[in-house]
This record gives C-alpha cells, structure tokens and sequence, in this order.
C-alpha cells in the first residue's frame, strides 16, 4: 500500500530498536542474546529490541526494553546510539528500520526471557562474532558495530566504568579493559597511564582483598568526560 502526503508517496515501514547489552562476566565480555519464540526465525538467537510505541521517541522505547530485558531501572545504565539499519530486506516481515543502542551494564545474575522470547542468555561476544550465521536478521553486523564502539570509546573516555561497581580497585578494571579489548594488559604500566589520567579515577580511601594477596586501594569514576593522554590499545604490548 501507498499513501500520498502533500503530493508525496509514502511506503509505510516500522521502526524498531535493537540492544546491544554488553558485561564483563568471569572475565569475558559477553552479551545478552534471546532466543525468538515467535516468527520470524523462530527458534534463532537474536538481540534483543522490539518496535517503537506511538507515543514513544526512540530512546524511550530504547530504556523500555532495556529495562525489560535487565530487571534494572534504566537510568543506572549507560545507554548510546550506535547506528541505523534499514536495508529494504533485513526483514522478512517488511520494511523495517532498525535504531541499534549500545547498553553497558555491570555483572548482572541471569537474565529472564521476554514476551516475545523462548529464553534468554548471557553468550560470550567474540563466540557469536565468529559465527557471522548464527544471529537472526543482520544482527551479526550490528553486534559486530557495537562491540567496536565500545572497544574504541574505552580507549579515549573513562566508559569502562560502566561495567564497575562502584568502587572497585585498578586490577579489577584492567579486567574489564582486557575483557572488552580481548589482550592482555600489563600491570605497571596500565596502573600509571590509569592514575596520570586526569579526573578518571579518584581514590576511596579504602581498601580491599577481595583481589586476593596485600590490600588493594578502592577507587570511583571521576569527572572526566575523556581521556588525557587516553588509553589506546597499545597497552597491550607496553605502550
């Protein structure tokens, strides 16, 4: 169907949001993943996200599903555009035009399924990126979109807070850093470039064993908005 608008044709077409919901759990960054209970590609494992409401803008339906999918308020969550989609048939059901968000959120227990989901699940992200298949629709590129966005903005913004509690200690953020970057960082030398970055970590006061071995100093996100000098991935080899 056609519908004509000041002497203009209009083809209807949905708009949706897709999630991108990422953590840090046991070590590994993974993200939340539901398996559909409905067509299309029933059965196949997607990422979450869902149409926009009448009276909704897209980040608002963006918060909602997030805060259907997580159980949490939606506010404690960081929550960024990251691009659009609208190929004529990245959906079956017609034209759709997708809005993907990514969502950075701390280690959260398991997640429930939603209404229009068989089940839900926490997958590791670098085992569903290396099988460009096994997402319904194009959720594979906007995945793959996702996780470079927060890979880059964790090297030049103080955004691998996010996946922190509160307070928590350096090591305990290079985990996250290694995690999302998938390398392995150095000690020393990320603890320097960490604590000469003006306004990104302040300490606590405090401090903890729950790292294991001699106390670790505590510490909380700062006012820093970015980086300077920013932390590239070339901390893996000792840059």
């Amino acid at each position: 169907m056609t519908i004509k608008l000041i002497g203009m044709d209009y083809e209807p077409m949905g708009v949706a949001t897709d999630l991108v919901i990422l953590t840090v759990r046991a070590g590994s960054l993974q993200v939340l993943l539901i398996r559909r209970g409905i067509p299309p590609y029933q059965g196949r494992w997607a990422l979450p996200g869902g149409f926009v409401r009448d009276q909704e803008d897209l980040e608002s339906a963006a918060r909602r599903e997030l805060a259907e999918e997580t159980g949490l308020a939606s506010e404690r969550i960081h929550l960024e555009q990251v691009a659009t989609y609208g190929e004529p048939k990245r959906d079956p059901r017609g034209r759709v035009i997708s809005v993907a968000y990514l969502a950075l959120v701390p280690d959260l227990p398991a997640p429930v399924a939603g209404t229009d989901a068989a089940s839900a699940s926490w997958v590791p992200a670098g085992e569903v990126l290396a099988d460009p298949k096994r997402l319904a629709f194009d959720h594979h590129r906007v995945l793959s979109d996702g996780v470079e966005r927060a890979r880059a903005k964790l090297e030049y913004s103080p955004l691998a807070t996010a996946f922190c509690a509160g307070e928590f200690t350096i090591s305990e953020l290079r985990g996250i850093y290694e995690a999302v970057w998938g390398q392995t960082i150095d000690p020393r030398n990320f603890h320097r470039k960490v604590t000469k970055a003006e306004g990104f970590v302040v300490p606590v006061g405090t401090t903890t064993t729950r790292d294991g071995g001699r106390p670790a100093q505590l510490f909380h996100r700062g006012e820093a908005k970015t980086l300077h000098p920013p932390l590239t991935r070339g901390l893996a080899a000792g840059g």
